[in-house]
C-alpha cells in the first residue's frame, strides 16, 4: 500500500533507529526505499543490517535527485517521503494515509502550522520563513494547506505519474508539486505533525542556495494559470 521514501546522507547514526520507529509506529503495509547518493555513504552498511531497500541516487549528488529517484520508483498506491534525521514523526503516517483514503487526496501534507502541530528546535529564520510561506499562501493564495514548505508529505501514485518535476536543487519539490496539485484542482489535504530537530548528524539544509528556488514556486502558487 505505502512506499516510505528515505533520502539520505551520511545518516549512519540515525537509520538503525529511524526504521525501528517506522517498524513500531506504522500500521499500514509498507516498504522502505532509502536512496543514498554514494557508495562511501555511512548510511549503507547499518542499511544492510535492516529491512529496507537500498536504492542509488540516479541523477547525482543532492537530496532533490534522492527524492526524485525514490518517487520515480513507487509502486504502490501511496508515498510518504520523510527524513532519516528523526525529525518526522513516523505514527502520523498513518494519519496521512487515513485522510488520503477518507478525501481520494492526492497529496497529504504534514503540517507543523495547523492546530495540533508544532516544530521544536531548529534555526529561528528557517522556521520563521517557512511558517510566514505556509500561511501567506494558505490566507492570501488559498492554497489549502498551512504548511508546504515542509518535505514530510504523502503523494498518490496517479498523480506522480502525471506530473513533471521541474525542480533543481534543495527540498523544493515539496512545494512544487503542492503548488502544480493546486493549479490543477488536485484534492490536497493535511494532518498536524510535531517536527524535532536532529539529535544526531549534521543537516544539510542550504537556506541563502535555495532561497531563489522556494521563490518560484511560491509566486507561481499566486499566478492564474495552470503549471
Amino acid at each position: 500500500m505505502l512506499t516510505i521514501i528515505i533520502p539520505v546522507y551520511n545518516e549512519g547514526e540515525n537509520i538503525k533507529t529511524a526504521v525501528e520507529n517506522i517498524e513500531r509506529e506504522v500500521k499500514y503495509p509498507y516498504i522502505i526505499n532509502v536512496i543514498y547518493d554514494f557508495d562511501e555513504d555511512t548510511t549503507i552498511e547499518p542499511a544492510k543490517k535492516l529491512n529496507v531497500n537500498l536504492v542509488k541516487n540516479k541523477y547525482g549528488r543532492g537530496v532533490l535527485n534522492a527524492i526524485k529517484t525514490g518517487l520515480e520508483n513507487v509502486q504502490t498506491e501511496f508515498a510518504i517521503v520523510t527524513m532519516a534525521d528523526l525529525s518526522d514523526p513516523p505514527q502520523v503516517m498513518n494519519d496521512m494515509i487515513d485522510s488520503a483514503v477518507k478525501n481520494n487526496a492526492d497529496i497529504v501534507c504534514a503540517s507543523r502550522y495547523m492546530p495540533g502541530g508544532g516544530q521544536i528546535g531548529g534555526p529561528v529564520i528557517k522556521k520563521l520563513m517557512s511558517k510566514f510561506a505556509g500561511l501567506s499562501l494558505y490566507y492570501l493564495a488559498g492554497v489549502p494547506v498551512h504548511d508546504v514548505t515542509n518535505s514530510f508529505k504523502l503523494y498518490r501514485k496517479s498523480f506522480l505519474d502525471g506530473v513533471r518535476v521541474e525542480s533543481t536543487g534543495g527540498f523544493e519539490l515539496g512545494l512544487e508539486l503542492v503548488v502544480k496539485a493546486f493549479k490543477n484542482g488536485k484534492k490536497i489535504t493535511e494532518v498536524p505533525t510535531v517536527w524535532r530537530d536532529r539529535t544526531a548528524g549534521k543537516s544539510n539544509f542550504k537556506l541563502v542556495e535555495w532561497l531563489p528556488k522556494y521563490l518560484k514556486w511560491y509566486f507561481k502558487a499566486f499566478g492564474g494559470k495552470n503549471c
